[in-house]
């Protein structure tokens, strides 16, 4: 069982920053991909970044330019560090771990932080 602890959202002004960190615990297969979803209310969840196991990362298109996507050295971290955010980007943020093991994807997600951007 993957366990995923976050930390890091609250409150900040627009064109503020806010760093998300995310630590798992349990079995860590070493094909997985760690990223960040987000949902707003009355939206879906949405995927913000996500980072593969070998360090590639990948952006949705209203993050790129201002967030940024890490592991840390032990690799079952991850951070998401937000730049110049936007009231848009206000939303309860998720970690989730995706684990390729016997020929399949299992997902596990975090309990969400909530990020509130505003002046």
């Amino acid at each position: 069982q993957v366990q995923l602890v976050e930390s890091g959202g609250g409150l900040v002004q627009p064109g503020g920053s806010l760093r998300l960190s995310c630590a798992a615990s349990g079995v860590i297969s070493s094909i997985n991909i760690m990223g960040w979803y987000r949902q707003a209310p009355g939206n879906q969840r949405d995927v913000v970044a996500t980072i593969t196991s070998d360090g590639s990362p990948d952006y949705a298109d209203s993050v790129k330019g201002r967030f940024s996507i890490s592991r840390g050295s032990a690799k079952s971290t991850v951070y998401l560090q937000m730049n110049n955010l936007k009231p848009e980007d206000t939303a309860v943020h998720y970690c989730n771990v995706r684990l390729w093991s016997d020929f399949e994807w299992s997902d596990y997600w975090g309990q969400g932080t909530q990020v509130t951007v505003s002046s």
